[in-house]
């Protein structure tokens, strides 16, 4: 029976703490977080370099960081060990059949590495790198791809002088523009078009069934 009433008390404090929020505005309990709170949490870095912190970092001390933090899943080379990513590599395979998406051949912001780096590495220790260390480390991962040499001072004041090979290879999404006119609050369920036709059919044969 305590068992089942700890289980209750449990389930009802768990309750409680996800309708803090709301009642703490609505009885005015709590208070406004603190600069250093928000600053705890706030790490995102967004394209355009908002959010990157102070620091620096060039590839020659990566590579010895990276080598301690990162290589064990990612390859001293950033060539990616097993199945874990690679972040070295692919460059004009993205028009293969079986392209290599890595950090210099597909992804367009260099701030989406800083941000992930900084955020969630090394795995299992998220965000016990300092911003210098992160610096490195993000130099190392484009050094390996031949995008800066080894000694280029990767920092908020150099961010951009990087360019990152398919920075143009993506599109906006203008669909609440584009798409608008497809948009309706009646749904059509039946009869929507004057003729319907196959213009093509799955590869995988257990997905489009044979025609007899």
């Amino acid at each position: 029976m305590s068992k089942f009433l700890n289980l209750v008390a449990g389930t009802a404090l768990a309750s409680t703490l996800i309708a803090a929020p709301a009642l703490a505005e609505k009885y005015g309990l709590g208070r406004p977080a603190l600069e250093e709170e928000v600053a705890a949490w706030d790490l995102d870095v967004a394209p355009d370099g908002t959010g990157l912190p102070e620091g620096s970092g060039n590839a020659y001390d990566g590579e010895e960081i990276f080598a301690d933090y990162c290589g064990v899943c990612h390859g001293d080379f950033a060539e990616g060990v097993d199945n874990w990513p690679k972040l070295a590599g692919g460059a004009d395979t993205l028009d293969h059949d079986d392209p290599l998406k890595t950090v210099g051949s597909y992804w367009p912001y260099l701030s989406t590495t800083f941000d992930y780096v900084r955020r969630s590495m090394p795995f299992g220790s998220a965000q016990t790198l300092s911003n210098d260390e992160v610096y490195a480390i993000v130099a190392y991962i484009l050094f390996s791809n031949d995008l800066i040499d080894d000694e280029f001072e990767l920092s908020k004041e150099t961010f951009f002088d990087v360019e990152m090979p398919n920075a143009e290879g993506f599109i906006l999404d203008d669909r609440t523009t584009s798409e608008a006119h497809f948009w309706t609050d009646t749904p059509c369920m039946e009869g929507c078009k004057d003729k319907v036709e196959i213009t093509m059919r799955a590869a995988v044969l257990d997905v489009t069934p044979d025609e007899e």
